[in-house]
């Protein structure tokens, strides 16, 4: 399973526009946009949050050296848990109202749309097990010994050279990120406004769309669509409405009751489960082989192409006919004409006799 902590938030952004194209292509445009701006709040919280917790680890993403940030990192701990809950669909929170409204619409068309309204709860329930394995194994737990220097000192000296995530390169800690004196996000003011604002905005975003108690979008949308046919149709009925909304409620809580206890009460239940499931494990630590996939069918025929055309196209008809053909024949023009410039007067008369004798052969013939 994934380790990097952004790439697991990062790839929860990717299920969760998922849900937004849901939505709009089966004309809940309003509960579309409702999604889009409660997602904003509250992947925007995560993401912040991450950041804070990976700044206290000099730049490290790996979830399996994150542990015990908890007491270390109060703040943080405490958005984190209010992003992974507007995340995982739990009331009261934003993305319960905007995400479960989507469903509700989707299965409101009927035939084969409740198919799709199926599989998106089920994508739910995944997202807030393995929203909540990330905060559960990044807070609980053993503190690793940057949370334990952090909660015994109230700071943080290098305890390892930081690296660039990406390359792998040392950082130089004397300018950018994370500079040396290594400063925690959450003990600046600036950072605990801009995550206490979102986290606020995360818990009660909701409240602007409640299903059948207000509709402040849907009153702002109105004159957008007032000419589709589907934006009134497809409304679901109050019943169907409850229903969704508290079948997402319980998927999300059931969700993070999974997590809890496979990655707290009984962590090597995990264990077990990874040995008998080997190869669905090993299909999802490729992330289902979309890179291998992608590789074969787009990298390597399109590279091939590339360099096919290189070596032939570009080498014989652009390099050899357009350019070396045109500089060739320049070059042969003025070699034939260098040659024609001897400096000897005897090769200039004698030219233009010759070419005064062809324009006379040539008017005696047309005569």
């Amino acid at each position: 399973m994934v380790t990097d902590v952004k790439r697991i938030i990062a790839y929860s952004t990717m299920s969760q526009i998922g849900y937004m194209i849901m939505g709009v292509s089966s004309a809940a445009y309003t509960a579309g946009m409702f999604h889009l701006m409660t997602h904003a709040f509250f992947k925007a919280l995560l993401f912040m949050a991450a950041g804070s917790l990976i700044g206290a680890m000099a730049g490290i993403q790996d979830l399996d050296r994150i542990s015990g940030f908890r007491k270390a990192m109060p703040f943080t701990f405490i958005c984190f848990v209010i992003g992974g809950l507007a995340l995982s669909g739990v009331p009261p929170f934003a993305g319960f109202f905007s995400k479960d409204e989507i469903l509700a619409y989707v299965a409101a068309r009927g035939d084969w749309h409740i198919v799709l309204a199926v599989v998106a709860y089920i994508g739910a329930f995944l997202t807030a097990i393995y929203t909540f394995r990330l905060i559960f194994r990044a807070f609980l737990g053993d503190p690793s010994p940057e949370a334990t220097e952090l909660l015994e000192t109230g700071h943080m000296h290098h305890a390892h050279e930081p690296t660039n995530p990406a390359s792998g390169e040392t950082e130089d800690t004397d300018v950018g990120f994370p500079g040396p004196a290594h400063h925690i996000a959450e003990q600046e003011p600036s950072m605990k406004i801009a995550m206490g604002t979102l986290a606020v905005l995360a818990t009660i975003a909701g409240l602007l769309q409640v299903p059948r108690v207000t509709e402040v979008l849907q009153d702002f949308l109105e004159p957008t669509f007032a000419d589709s046919r589907l934006f009134a149709e497809t409304e679901p009925s109050g019943t169907l409405t409850a229903v969704g909304l508290v079948a997402g409620g319980v998927l999300g809580l059931l969700g993070i009751a999974i997590a809890y206890q496979l990655w707290v009460r009984d962590p090597s239940r995990v264990v077990v489960i990874r040995e008998r499931l080997a190869p669905v494990h090993q299909f999802l630590v490729h992330k289902w082989y979309f890179d291998e996939a992608i590789d074969w069918l787009v990298v390597r025929p399109f590279g091939w192409f590339g360099r096919f055309a290189r070596n032939t196209f570009e080498r014989v008809v652009i390099n050899g006919v357009f350019v070396g053909g045109t500089s060739g024949a320049v070059r042969a023009g003025s070699a034939a004409v260098r040659a024609a410039q001897s400096g000897y007067l005897r090769y200039y008369v004698t030219l233009l006799l010759g070419g005064v004798v062809a324009l006379v052969l040539y008017f005696l013939i047309r005569a």
